[in-house]
């Protein structure tokens, strides 16, 4: 088993129907690697938190995990809360690898999109 797992972080709403464009960003990554590990978490309303899906990937043997957060930028959340949240995940999970990525909306290749997309 590859030991490395992959989730893909995101804010969460009340409406469920919100996480759709996540869960097919979620799909790509699955069709594009499909021996990665990928999940999705969220920071707030919907489930699994990122506690849970990090207790996930380890329950599953995995001894690295990656978040990426799929922000456009790096704002309160980010800056505070994730940090939070990775530090609590490092002392509940000794001896596993936990990284972020800086915010997909910090990528060159995301910002290029956005802005071909507006000028469809």
């Amino acid at each position: 088993m590859d030991q490395h797992a992959l989730i893909l972080f995101a804010h969460g709403a009340r409406d469920r129907s919100w996480a759709a464009p996540f869960e097919q960003v979620l799909e790509r990554v699955r069709a594009s690697a499909p021996r990665c590990d990928a999940t999705l978490a969220f920071l707030e309303f919907l489930s699994p938190d990122l506690p849970a899906a990090i207790a996930l990937q380890v329950s599953r043997g995995h001894r690295a995990v990656r978040v990426v957060p799929l922000f456009l930028g790096p704002g309160g959340h980010l800056r505070r809360e994730l940090p939070q949240l990775i530090d609590a995940a490092r002392q509940a999970h000794p001896g596993i690898a936990i990284e972020t990525t800086p915010p997909a909306g910090e990528d060159a290749d995301v910002i290029g999109a956005l802005a071909a997309f507006c000028l469809r």
